[in-house]
Formats: structure tokens, sequence, C-alpha cells
């Protein structure tokens, strides 16, 4: 095989084959094949595509290029879940200590925060203690005796995927559905889950604007689980607002300790609830959407899925004290936001408001910053509210009194004020099985 002749292969639409793949990202990992030979590769996919079945050789590479993990039988009970990322999105920290409780195992690799959306695990480490760099040995253990885990990856799990993924930054091939999936897919199937519940966000606050392109991406995602064997479904889901009452590391972490306690924002319990349902049938734990429904119920007011959180983070080395039994660090300025007229809460600006979190340090420009967890905002209004002028929309968490100020000013043109009510958006626009 000859490296050129994959790559005008894939230049002039055709299909690759398994052992093409394989022996150029072979080859790569071993620095036989140059970054601008790979990067070529990259931009003919970009432009060409991929069919399911070639996706998932692609995945499945990826996948075997570094070590994995496997857990017993029944295989069916290993359940993981995966966002496309929104602001305020917390639900991972509910939904695998509650799903758990009800018999699931969740081995659950999650990110850093990623352009305008926050990271599951720059929240978790907010908690004091809490260790997101768990060995593999760790992590398994920590599935098999706990029942969830929510960690970081490793340099053992899918290194082509991280060599590849720092080319596409630079070369303009993020985009790339084919590239999408394997990246997502390779780092999941990783953690050794037989199943996986997709949460599809759309909206002005998701990287999938429209519900059409979402469903690309999650048609997509299943055609190539799917060609791989696995069991999956998806949901999308609406991120027209922040989800939930808070954005920002610890305040989300305060929000899901309290969702836990069945003190939930009826937004964050809708989605949460419905991925629950889905990972329960396809663990098989249950047989349809009544009876996840009642389970799920169950185990949050007899204060299961908060104790199984508390084993969770335990295990992991954290301390929960800060949430529990005395107020969390606060930020030194918190300012209220208020509405300057009557009228109805319109619409936000979502994607700018999850900026706006980064610009305040809860997130990161770049990959050296170092996150400030107690900046944020908690929101006091959804969409179709009614509004009154000097009434609160947004609390501020703030670094000092000229971020507060800047903060403020911006929040005028991010959050949308006026004399006709409109509706909440649907939350769950559609699921994909």
């Amino acid at each position: 095989m000859n490296p050129v002749e994959i790559i005008a292969k894939k230049r002039d639409g055709k299909k690759l084959t398994r052992d093409e793949i394989s022996y150029f990202i072979s080859l790569f990992l071993k620095g036989d094949i140059k970054d601008y030979q790979m990067s070529a590769l990259l931009m003919a996919i970009f432009l060409k595509g991929m069919d399911y079945e070639e996706t998932g050789w692609l995945t499945e590479i990826m996948l075997y290029s570094g070590e994995t993990i496997s857990f017993g039988e029944p295989r069916n009970l290993y359940v993981d879940k995966h966002s496309t990322g929104g602001v305020g999105d917390k639900v991972s920290l509910i939904l695998a200590p509650w799903v758990a409780a009800c018999g699931v195992k969740v081995p659950m690799l999650s990110g850093r925060g990623l352009g305008h959306t926050g990271g599951t695990l720059d929240k978790l480490e907010t908690i004091p203690g809490y260790r997101t760099n768990l060995s593999l040995n760790e992590f398994m253990s920590g599935v098999e005796n706990v029942g969830c885990v929510i960690s970081g990856q490793t340099p053992e799990i899918a290194p082509a995927d991280k060599a590849i993924y720092a080319l596409r930054d630079v070369t303009s091939t993020v985009e790339s559905i084919p590239l999408i999936c394997g990246s997502i897919l390779s780092k999941k199937f990783a953690a050794g889950p037989n199943g996986l519940v997709f949460d599809v966000k759309c909206g002005n606050g998701a990287f999938m604007k429209t519900v059409e392109t979402a469903t690309e991406l999650a048609i997509n995602l299943i055609g190539v689980c799917k060609a791989m064997g696995r069991d999956v479904c998806a949901l999308l889901t609406d991120m027209n607002q922040p989800l939930g009452y808070t954005a920002g590391n610890i305040l989300e972490v305060k929000e899901s300790v309290d969702a836990l306690k069945g003190n939930f924002a009826p937004d964050l319990y809708r989605v949460t609830i419905e991925l629950a349902v889905e990972m329960l049938i396809l663990a098989g734990i249950s047989k349809n959407r009544e009876t996840a429904v009642s389970l799920l119920e169950t185990k949050l007011g007899d204060g299961s899925a908060w104790r199984k959180f508390e084993d969770m983070v335990a295990y992991q080395g954290g301390n929960l004290g800060i949430f529990e039994y005395s107020e969390i660090p606060k930020a030194p300025v918190i300012r209220q936001f208020k509405s300057e007229i009557d009228g109805f809460l319109q619409g936000f600006e979502t994607e700018a408001i999850g900026r706006l979190i980064v610009d305040m340090g809860g997130g990161r420009k770049t990959k050296d910053d170092i996150i400030d967890p107690l900046v944020g905002l908690i929101f006091h209004k959804k969409i179709g509210d009614t509004v009154k002028a000097g009434e609160m929309l947004v609390e501020i968490h703030s670094r000092n009194n000229t971020q507060a100020d800047d903060v403020a000013l911006r929040l005028i043109k991010f959050i949308k004020i006026g004399l006709d009510k409109v509706e909440a958006p649907t939350l769950i626009k559609k699921r994909l099985s």
C-alpha cells in the first residue's frame, strides 16, 4: 500500500478498506507518515465523507490504538451517556449516580470545557479532593464496586484520536461528521460500555444550531454504532437557553447536589430523566418508559441516588462537606442584574452567554488557562416567563466590580425582553434509535 494512493482514493470519493485505514493510521503513529500527509487525508475525508461501515472501521482502529477496558457479564448492564455540549449542562453529574442507583453500571469518561461549553471534569474538580485522573484499574474497580465513575481520559486511551485531533484543530476539519463520530466513539467505547445514549443538543447554545444538523449527527452516530454492533439511541434536546438555573463550575455542582436531593429545575429534571429512561431500557433494567420512570422516581425519592453520588465522590477522593454542611465558597462580588421593563422573557443568546462565562474565567481560552471555579451566573427566569421592571433576571458571581459591570452590560444584549409572550422551547425534540 502507498500513502499517496490512499489519499488520492479518498480525494476521488472512493471507499477506503479497513486495511488501508489501519495501515495509514499505524504508520502515522510511528512517525512514518508525516503530519502533512495525515492532514491531506483528513481534508479528503472532510470533503468526501465516509459511509457508516468506513467510519466504523476508522473508529475501531482509533479505539484499539491504545488500551481498552472490558467488563464482565451481563454486558448490557454497562451503559454510558454522551452529550454534545451546552451551557449549564450538568446532566452527567446527576445522571450517572441516579441510574447507577437503579442497577446500571456507568463507566463515564468525560472531558473538559470546549469552546463556549462547560466541562464535566472542570465542574467535578470544584469538589475538594475529587480525582479525575484515575488509572484504568481504579476506573474499572470503581465501576464494578461503586456502580459509576466519572473520570478523564488517560494517555493509554485512544492515542490515535489525540494525535489526529491535534491536526484537525489546525486544519479546519473539526466539523467533519465521520471524524466527529470516530473521535467521540473511540474514547467512549474504550471505557467499556456496551450501550450508549446520546444527548445531541440543538439550538443557539449548541454546536448544532438546527434540528436538521443535530439529526444528521445523531443518525451518523447511531449508524456507526450499529455497524460496530453496539446498542445505542439518541435524544435531541433543546439548548436555546441555559439548562437548569446555573452556569459556572461550583454553582452547577451545587445545583446538581440540590437536584439529587429532589430539588430540580423543571427543565433539568425533564432532560435528565428522559436520558435516564433510555439508559435503563438499554441496560435491560426496565422494559418500557413507565417502569423506568417509576424506578427512577423511587430511587430519587428514597435518597438512593444521592447516596450513590456520595459513594462515587468518596471513591474518587472527594469531600462534599462544603456542599452539605456549610455555604459554598462565593465569588468576591455578587451582583443582581434586573429587568428595566415589564414584559416576557423571549430569548437568550445562549452561546454568547457561554462565551461570557469563559471570559469571566469560568472556562479556558487556551489549554494552559487556570479556571476560576467561583464565577458564573444564576438565572431566575426562563423563556416564556413574565418579567416585571426591577425584577432580578440573573445573579452575577464575578471576580471584581469591574467584571460585574462588564457582565451586566453584555447581558443586556444577550437576554431579550419583549411585550409578546412566547412559548417555552420543546425540551425533547426527537428520539432516534
